[in-house]
């Protein structure tokens, strides 16, 4: 049954939101592909055939509150997230744009900063922002700036998220839920053991490496919704069980102690410079290797599971004792606007 009106969980990733999207998008815009990937695939993009190589294509927009927060800020964020999801999906990313919805009174000090680092992650990851747009909305009609970002990417052979086969390594490339987590600590003035900080970072040149090297059979980054959300879409779609073990998976000790005191659970949180990469059995210890060639903060790639052929399209967790137990997606990220 379609809900009545928008709720904040709809936008949250989970189950809400892809309730929501097939019912009002995809069952009302049904001209949704260029003969390649499309929008019914619900990847990280969708892509065009063009001659013996494929367009990849990405839009992403950004609401996150506070708009600074530790470790980054909206316009690293919207640069970074657009990036990874073209690179993910087998793409070198090519270009960029940007279009920005100002509330009047927005201090250009701080846009500024913005703009700024925007143009640091662009130029470190060696990808330009070459076209963009900008409006003013009256006071009150906004919440400070939302950005909208925009890619164009190029690969041989895309990579999709479903082309799971039994045997596969599941590895990450480091602790989850730091970037939800840090928000919300920060926005709500929470302080634990140790300082929390965004993973916010572009991961094109470590997928790059890691696609050169081979053995990757699928990928994906676990923003909204986090971990939980990303390995039920990937066994849902190749309809292939996904087995994870409790103890391998990276969670840094001031997450852990959030999400306890917090009761969010961090496999649900979202991440925003972390990705899960299906491996060919045999090729993880390679990956494992460059994944810490590129180590920056909060860095313990891990292989946390494989792929099974029983418990069809769903996740498995092994405890810490020994028990197992099902991993649900979410109905929507519990931290909202971190993204």
């Amino acid at each position: 049954m379609k809900e009545d009106i928008i709720k904040m969980e709809h936008g949250a990733g989970g189950e809400l939101m892809e309730g929501l999207i097939n019912s009002s998008i995809l069952d009302n815009l049904r001209n949704n592909s260029a003969g390649g990937i499309g929008l019914e695939e619900l990847d990280d993009g969708g892509t065009i055939p063009l001659g013996d190589r494929h367009l990849v294509f990405t839009t992403d927009s950004h609401v996150v509150k506070p708009l600074f927060f530790p470790g980054g800020n909206i316009g690293k964020l919207a640069v970074s997230g657009t990036i990874n999801d073209l690179s993910v999906m087998g793409a070198k990313p090519l270009a960029l744009t940007c279009s920005l919805v100002i509330e009047e009174g927005f201090s250009v000090e701080k846009l500024d900063e913005i703009i700024s680092s925007m143009n640091e992650v662009s130029e470190n990851s060696d990808v330009p922002i070459i076209t963009g747009d900008t409006k003013v909305l009256a006071k009150e009609e906004l919440d400070d700036v939302v950005i909208n970002t925009a890619g164009i990417g190029i690969t041989k052979q895309p990579i999709s998220d479903c082309n799971l086969k039994e045997g596969d390594k599941l590895v990450l490339n480091g602790s989850i839920g730091d970037h939800g987590l840090s928000i919300m600590s920060f926005r709500e003035g929470f302080t634990f053991e140790s300082n929390l900080e965004s993973d916010v970072q572009p991961l094109n040149k470590l997928i790059r490496e890691c696609l050169d090297t081979g053995g990757v059979r699928a990928m994906k980054d676990p923003t909204r919704g986090g971990l939980a959300n990303t390995l039920n879409e990937m066994a849902s779609k190749s309809d292939k069980g996904i087995l994870i073990e409790e103890e391998k998976i990276p969670i840094n000790k001031g997450v852990r102690s959030a999400g306890d005191i917090l009761g969010i659970d961090p496999l649900e949180v979202a991440n925003e410079g972390k990705v899960v990469m299906v491996i060919e059995n045999g090729f993880e210890d390679e990956i494992i290797e460059i994944m810490n060639n590129y180590c920056s903060n909060n860095c313990e790639p891990a292989v946390i599971g494989e792929v099974i052929d029983e418990e069809k399209g769903n996740v498995v967790l092994k405890t810490e004792v020994g028990g197992k137990r099902y991993v649900e997606a979410p109905v929507g990220d519990p931290v909202p606007r971190v993204c």
